[in-house]
């Protein structure tokens, strides 16, 4: 077992093939270590040069309600208003911190997400 650093893109190629290589390693044998550490090495390269931002808060809340199978007057409920769901969908209204709670119970979309400016 040769382990080193994830410096550059040719690096990063040698580890995801080596992990290819021993990925059904037994956890406690050699390989298995060498798999556990190749596997924290390219978490740390990923994260450093291919960072993946949070998503635009409406849109996160558009994709929650698809995936839940709700329909504006299901949001309507949490709001009070059918008028003021679809304001806010549009963009054309700001979430108050009130609905941010509302949204992060009913949906579960985490605060830092629906916070951000949009």
């Amino acid at each position: 077992m040769r382990i080193k650093p994830i410096r550059n893109e040719e690096d990063y190629q040698n580890a995801l093939q080596r992990i290819d290589e021993i990925f059904d390693a037994k956890r406690g044998t050699e390989e298995g270590d060498e798999l556990e550490i190749l596997a924290i090495l390219i978490d740390n390269y990923e994260n450093e040069n291919f960072p993946i931002g949070m998503p635009d808060p409406i849109e996160a809340i558009k994709f929650r309600m698809e995936q839940m199978g709700m329909k504006q007057k299901d949001l309507a409920e949490v709001f009070g208003f059918k008028s003021r769901v679809s304001e806010i969908l549009s963009k054309k209204r700001k979430l108050t911190l009130e609905m941010v709670r509302k949204l992060n119970t009913t949906l579960h979309i985490p605060t830092e997400v629906l916070v951000q400016d949009y």
